[in-house]
């Protein structure tokens, strides 16, 4: 029951948070200038590196005999640790 619980709780945080960044990024391109052009380059690197290391945790996890579930919580990991600093660095 709890689990179920914490999942929900924790979607809903990174939902918050993705839409935080979301608008402190808008902000930063609307701005224009070196930030907008240095935020939209690092916008796309990190979204690639973050698929690329969720593929890898998904593959690994399966690879490994772990769960659905276990591959899942690998996947989402890389998303959640980049928004995470995203949030940090443009709430700055």
């Amino acid at each position: 029951m709890f689990s179920v619980l914490d999942t929900w709780i924790e979607a809903a945080r990174f939902s918050a948070d993705v839409h935080r960044v979301i608008a402190l990024r808008m902000i930063r391109l609307a701005s224009g200038g070196p930030k907008a052009t240095i935020e939209a380059r690092e916008m796309v690197s990190e979204k690639v590196s973050a698929f690329v290391d969720a593929h890898v945790a998904v593959i690994t996890a399966l690879s490994n005999g772990s769960s659905l579930e276990e591959a899942a919580a690998g996947a989402y990991a890389p998303y959640r640790r980049c928004v995470q600093a995203n949030s940090c660095r443009l709430g700055s």
